[in-house]
């Protein structure tokens, strides 16, 4: 995951940078827009569970809003439909079993925008996110489980806060998006379950269009 996260930041600067070069102007347009790709997601911080992780795919989606805030500045909200999660393997009374979480979340980024060019912005800011159901997979020999959860709404850990980053390439009208992600605080439930407790990380990307 963390060779990953750096090859993918080494191009964000390379194409950062080329950007800039080609086009010194700046985009000070308010947009609005729709945009769709898929997470790459994994989990991290797991408090000496013997669980080993491993990335797992889900779905992004949903509509930004993006408002100049001077040249160089603008600030740009996110509401996304996105699913994460992670696949791993573990071992309890002596078996090993293989166990798959998908989580489906509202997040909401608000990010600021640096924009060196007209073709680019780099983005940083918090996230919020908020649970909306889940759905484990258990196997262990010729055994195998699923269980769907939708939480209700006196379930105070569906709230989870992180911090997101990455850049827009503009094509217009189209916007290649990539965007890095962690959570901050725990993805476990209630704060009673302790197995497994973990906090999301995830690579996203994207394309969107300006409507």
């Amino acid at each position: 995951m963390k060779k990953i996260i750096a090859l993918i930041a080494l191009a964000v600067t390379g194409l950062t940078f080329n950007a800039a070069a080609q086009d010194g102007s700046n985009d000070n347009k308010v947009r609005f827009g729709l945009k769709a790709g898929f997470n790459l997601s994994n989990a991290y911080d797991q408090y000496g569970n013997d669980n080993d992780t491993d990335v797992k795919a889900g779905l992004a989606a949903g509509a930004f809003l993006h408002v100049p805030l001077g040249s160089v500045l603008g600030f740009q909200p996110e509401f996304l439909f996105s699913q994460k999660g992670f696949r791993g393997t573990g071992q309890t009374l002596g078996a090993g079993y293989e166990f798959s979480r998908t989580t489906n979340y509202l997040d909401i980024p608000l990010l600021l925008a640096f924009k060196p060019g007209s073709n680019v912005a780099l983005l940083a800011g918090p996230h919020i996110s908020y649970l909306i159901s889940q759905r484990d997979a258990v196997k262990t020999g010729d055994f195998s489980a699923v269980h769907d959860q939708n939480f209700n709404n006196d379930n105070p850990r569906r709230n989870t806060v992180g911090l997101t980053a990455g850049a827009d390439f503009y094509l217009h009208p189209v916007i290649l998006a990539a965007r890095m992600g962690w959570d901050f605080t725990d993805n476990n439930g209630d704060g009673t379950s302790t197995s497994p407790t973990y906090k999301n990380a995830w690579l996203q990307f994207c394309i969107g269009f300006n409507l």
